[in-house]
């Protein structure tokens, strides 16, 4: 039986940096605008979408925190997209400094090859 092939899902890490009006926050305040203002809307507008957030503000000066996102495809990573900015985290709470987008191991698929730049040690 053949396989289905699927398109591989869209990853993007999103380099954000905090504004002042988000540090000007307490810690319970960011938590409540997050969960009231910022998590309903992606929940209302997307599915198949996850995401995983780093701290990077001790080693880099220019981002303050990596947002990685993964959609399942383009339309799910287009939706999420609509759906931040709709909210007070795009350009008011932070700065989207840049956005890289691809897909795992992008190269790989389109030769034909195992993903020999994927290591596990």
């Amino acid at each position: 039986m053949p396989t289905e092939e699927t398109e591989p899902p869209v990853t993007a890490f999103m380099l954000v940096k905090t504004t002042p009006e988000w540090l000007a926050l307490t810690v319970q305040e960011r938590v409540d605008a997050f969960t009231t203002q910022v998590l309903p809307a992606i929940e209302a507008r997307t599915s198949g979408v996850r995401s995983r957030f780093y701290d990077t503000e001790f080693y880099s000066a220019r981002v303050t925190d990596v947002w990685v996102w993964e959609a399942e495809d383009h339309h799910a990573y287009q939706l999420l997209i609509d759906a931040l900015r709709e909210t007070p985290f795009w350009d008011r709470y932070f700065e989207v400094v840049d956005l890289l987008v691809g897909t795992e191991n992008g190269y790989a698929r389109t030769y034909g090859l195992e993903p020999v730049a994927t290591i596990t040690t």
